[in-house]
């Protein structure tokens, strides 16, 4: 998902809260719980804001229901965030998920009920890239088997002497977003040729990027397959993704190349993988699995991380120092600027709503101006989809910039225009027709 800013103040989408927001010294702005543990400079800094501040990282799925009402904002890591949950809060407007995905959110039924959910993706983004170099690195040079023989005592320089090099191979990224950017720019650096697959909906900011570093755009994944020595996958989790790379992904990987999977376990599908590694030359690079453990220690039985050309780490992608702490300054600037009335990378807002036309109002900035035009809009059956007014310095006067669905003709403008202090209203554009 690409991250996108998306302002509340002023817009008819928002709802007040229960409680009004305080400014009084010692009075909290907000309650937020943190269902998750999180960097502790991060909540001190909240706290430090006026906000009262919940840490409980025993809550589960099962038990945050009973725990959320009264919080205006939840933190989760890895905790679940089910229907439930939602259903259960009375006040709950912001769940933030404290680093990039939310397939752990119930992000549609938050929809439903006006809770926005948003993420912090990016500050983690070096951490992975670090870990998918390095095994990149470590499966090239055999690093984790020619650890374990020298620990049994076995030296063996022949079989550990035979190795490629990482200089002048084919790397090619699949998900090419904030940690594709952060591996193509590493892999540059160590002279690996970069390609990805073309897409049309990746923003000017990463095409820069791309550009910068010397990606390369090849015809189609098929033929990124086909050229890549390696292939690292950076895509989100999710129904689009499930199963990605599966046996006729594989076939189309050269026999004797390396894959690097540091986004979802349930990305590949790991029988598919097991038949690969024991039937072609094909090593494999694993920071995740489609069966993980709950907790953070845990027995662990999986026949893909005990298969010998596997290198394998335990989920720990983000897992730096750096990376958390990033990760934690993220959500409290996400926290900070919602409670200012802007909501930050926000992922279940409609990025094109249905809208007809585009209304401005200018008008002298007073008392109920803006409550006469909604009423009007509403007697004309007219949905408000997007709504923000904007004021001129001074302060005498205002400009509402208000995208409608519904037929705006000559009759509602003069309407519009008569209402008292309405300086004057007019189309700036017209839309396609709204979906019904």
């Amino acid at each position: 998902m690409e991250q996108f800013r998306y302002s509340v103040q002023g817009r008819v989408s928002v709802c007040a809260a229960s409680h009004p927001p305080q400014s009084n010294h010692g009075v909290p702005d907000m309650r937020i719980l943190f269902a998750d543990s999180l960097a502790e400079s991060a909540v001190q800094r909240l706290r430090a804001g006026g906000d009262k501040c919940v840490v409980d990282s025993s809550l589960t799925a099962e038990t945050l229901p009973e725990h959320i009402a009264g919080f205006d904002v939840l933190v989760v890591r890895s905790t679940e965030v089910t229907a439930a949950v939602l259903d259960a809060a009375d006040q709950l407007g912001l769940v933030v998920r404290a680093g990039a995905g939310t397939n752990t959110i119930d992000a549609d039924r938050a929809a439903e009920l006006g809770i926005f959910v948003c993420n912090v993706p990016g500050r983690n983004a070096i951490a992975v890239a670090e870990l998918a170099i390095g095994l990149m690195f470590a499966i090239d040079r055999h690093i984790a088997p020619a650890t374990a023989d020298l620990r049994a005592g076995d030296w063996n320089k022949q079989t550990y002497s035979k190795a490629r090099g990482l200089f002048g191979a084919t790397l090619g990224i699949i998900g090419m977003g904030a940690i594709g950017v952060e591996v193509a720019q590493r892999a540059g650096a160590c002279g690996l040729r970069v390609i990805t697959e073309p897409r049309s909906d990746r923003t000017r900011d990463i095409r820069r990027q791309m550009a910068d570093i010397g990606v390369e755009e090849v015809a189609d994944r098929a033929a990124l397959l086909a050229t890549s020595d390696i292939v690292s996958l950076h895509v989100p989790g999710g129904e689009e993704t499930v199963g990605m790379v599966d046996a006729e992904f594989l076939a189309a990987m050269k026999p004797d190349a390396v894959l690097i999977n540091t986004s979802r376990g349930e990305v590949v599908d790991e029988a598919a993988l097991l038949a690969a590694l024991d039937s072609t030359d094909l090593r494999a690079g694993l920071d995740v699995f489609a069966e993980e453990p709950s907790g953070g220690t845990g027995q662990f039985s999986c026949d893909l991380a005990r298969h010998p050309k596997v290198t394998a780490t335990h989920h720990i992608g983000a897992s730096t120092e750096q990376a958390q702490m990033a990760v934690a300054e993220g959500t409290a600037e996400v926290i900070e600027a919602y409670r200012s009335g802007v909501v930050l990378d926000c992922v279940n807002l409609e990025r094109v709503p249905n809208r007809t036309a585009t209304l401005s109002v200018r008008h002298l900035d007073r008392v109920g101006v803006l409550a006469c035009v909604l009423q009007e809009l509403s007697r004309k059956h007219m949905n408000v989809a997007n709504m923000q007014n904007r004021i001129f310095s001074g302060s005498q006067a205002a400009v509402a910039i208000i995208e409608v669905a519904g037929t705006i003709d000559d009759d509602l403008l003069g309407t519009l225009g008569s209402i008292e202090h309405v300086i004057c209203a007019s189309v700036l554009d017209t839309h396609p027709a709204a979906s019904q």
